[in-house]
C-alpha cells in the first residue's frame, strides 16, 4: 500500500514536467487575474443591482441570475484561456 506522499508524487509525475515561469510571465498572469477579477466584480455589482430592482418578479430575477452565472463562467474561462497561453510560452522557450 502506497503512502499519501507516494500517491501524491505519482499523480504529480503523471501531470507532466513542471515548467518554469519567468518574472515577466508572472507579472502578466497577475495582470490577467487583476483584470478579470475587476470585470467579475463589475458584473456582480451591476447584475445584483438589477436583481434587486426586479423586486417580486421571480421570472426576471431567475433570468438575471442565469445571466450572472453565465457571465461569471465566461469570464473565468477567458481568464484560464489567457493564462494558459502565457504558460505555454514557457514550454516553447
Amino acid at each position: 500500500m502506497k503512502s499519501a506522499i507516494e500517491l501524491a508524487m505519482s499523480r504529480f509525475d503523471q501531470e507532466g514536467p513542471v515548467t518554469k515561469v519567468s518574472d515577466d510571465q508572472k507579472r502578466r498572469l497577475a495582470e490577467i487575474d487583476s483584470e478579470i477579477t475587476a470585470k467579475i466584480a463589475e458584473k456582480k455589482v451591476f447584475l445584483n443591482g438589477e436583481i434587486a430592482k426586479a423586486g417580486n418578479d421571480r421570472e426576471a430575477k431567475d433570468s438575471l441570475q442565469r445571466q450572472l452565472s453565465s457571465e461569471l463562467a465566461r469570464l473565468e474561462e477567458k481568464r484560464e484561456d489567457k493564462k494558459s497561453k502565457i504558460r505555454k510560452e514557457s514550454s516553447k522557450g
